[in-house]
């Protein structure tokens, strides 16, 4: 029995172009609640731009991005878009976790009060019981040991962890990563992505960016591969990856697996 549910993330017809160079030509993209699906493909593909454009990171010159049937960043009126004020977009943008590739952590603040400040001072929860998540959230990541400590203690892969805790203690509807591993020294990746192997395993909705084929062929539901801003071949890892039907498709993972 099939039931229609609301896709979690739907890009229709999403271009973007950074002056002459056009980095989107058109990508329609669903992703379902629950799902994992990992973007494939070369540097300048337009890989990171289809995940800041789904949090208005990067506003869309043409089509539309909807979360969980929200359209991200406007409003429509008859048939036509209104951007949406900027207090409106960063609160859409709390229900969206991101996880870039450089931590971001705040270096002033320890490891707890890097996971503890967005929900407090972005959704006006209550300190204490944010803490006592907090808390909760860097004992998943195999960090509780480290709640006291400032980001320069913590080796890369430690930062990365926090960083993944400070995207969950929004209680986003959806986690964005982006290439969170390719900043990290090749020993440290495998603690980042046995996290995010747990996310994927407890139903989080995640759309990730990496050239982890590993992870992509274990965690993910589905496998996008894009090139020159289009998807030119998409579906389930084994046969993405595995099976590719497209030549550009082939010749990219030959090179990145050998």
């Amino acid at each position: 029995m099939t039931t229609t549910t609301t896709p979690m993330v739907e890009l229709k017809g999403v271009h973007k172009s950074f002056g002459a160079v056009q980095v989107l030509r058109g990508v329609d993209l669903t992703v379902g609640a629950g799902e994992v699906t990992v973007l494939l493909g070369p540097s300048g593909s337009g890989k990171s731009t289809v995940l800041r454009a789904i949090n208005h990171l990067e506003k869309v010159d043409r089509g539309f991005v909807r979360v969980d049937g929200e359209l991200i960043g406007y409003r429509r009126a008859g048939n036509r878009l209104h951007e949406l004020p900027e207090r409106l977009i960063l609160k859409q943008r709390n229900r969206i976790g991101f996880v870039f590739q450089n931590f971001n952590l705040f270096p002033h603040m320890t490891v707890l009060e890097n996971v503890a400040e967005a929900p407090v001072s972005a959704q006006g929860r209550d300190r204490a019981t944010v803490r006592t998540e907090a808390r909760e959230l860097l004992d998943r990541v195999g960090l509780s040991d480290k709640a006291d400590e400032y980001p320069r203690r913590l080796s890369g892969g430690q930062q990365q962890r926090v960083a993944i805790a400070r995207a969950l203690a929004l209680r986003p509807a959806l986690l964005l990563f982006d290439e969170p591993t390719s900043a990290l020294d090749p020993e440290l990746v495998g603690e980042v992505l046995d996290v995010m192997r747990d996310l994927a395993r407890s139903g989080t909705t995640m759309v990730v960016v990496t050239h982890e084929i590993g992870f992509a062929r274990e965690a993910a539901d589905t496998v996008v591969f894009l090139d020159e801003g289009r998807i030119v071949e998409q579906g389930p890892p084994a046969q993405v990856l595995d099976d590719p039907q497209e030549p550009r498709t082939r010749a990219f993972l030959s090179a990145v697996l050998h």
